[in-house]
């Protein structure tokens, strides 16, 4: 046989053997449990992608994280404008990342981390103890989870004569969430806080 030939042949072998499939996209990365600072294992991912021009959202896959959190997605390059990756585990906030097309590498392996908190809670009890209809007590929150579903609102709340009521907020785990509070019209005024553990309950409670 040819040695010419041969050589070539081995070359073109090695080439090949080097280069990764070029219309392959991978994806791969690690949802962190900032609530611990560890790894979230079991936690489900969903990959959507967008056709371009069609504002059509299609489910391209779907994996788990293994123990200590990471992930993978590989799927065949296409016409999309872009891509969207979701996650989302009992007992933890879920999450989204868009990723655009563009942005995406077929020379590599494209690194998309995520993270997350644990959810709890927290309960704001409050009682005025010798209600007054002209009674004012006014609260804003200073720490705590904002924009989520189970979020209580950031801006002033305000209460008038006889209340006795607990309100329930989420919050991430291991964090403080505190309110500045004031009974208008006295010198009352403070801040209250508490550290949520999570998938736990935990109380607020103001007497005036």
């Amino acid at each position: 046989m040819n040695k010419k030939f041969i050589f070539l042949v081995l070359v073109f072998a090695l080439i090949f053997s080097c280069e990764k499939n070029p219309g392959i996209f991978e994806i791969s990365g690690t949802i962190t449990n900032l609530s611990s600072s560890s790894g979230l294992d079991n936690c489900k991912l969903y990959l959507y992608s967008y056709p371009v021009g069609s504002g059509e959202e299609l489910l391209t896959d779907s994996a788990y994280t293994d123990n200590n959190g990471s992930y993978t997605f590989s799927f065949e390059r296409a016409q999309m404008e872009k891509y969207k990756i979701a996650f989302d585990k009992e007992g933890y906030f879920e999450g989204e990342e868009t990723i655009y097309f563009s942005a995406l590498s077929l020379e590599a392996v494209n690194t998309i981390n995520l993270d997350t908190y644990g959810k709890s809670w927290v309960g704001i009890r409050l009682k005025n103890n010798s209600p007054q209809i002209e009674d004012h007590f006014r609260y804003i929150k200073q720490e705590g989870k904002i924009n989520c579903i189970e979020c209580c609102p950031a801006d002033e709340q305000n209460f008038y004569g006889n209340i006795d009521t607990t309100i329930y907020c989420a919050n991430n785990a291991n964090e403080n969430y505190s309110i500045m509070y004031w009974v208008i019209g006295t010198s009352i005024v403070d801040i209250a806080t508490a550290n949520t553990s999570f998938l736990d309950t935990t109380l607020i409670e103001i007497t005036y």
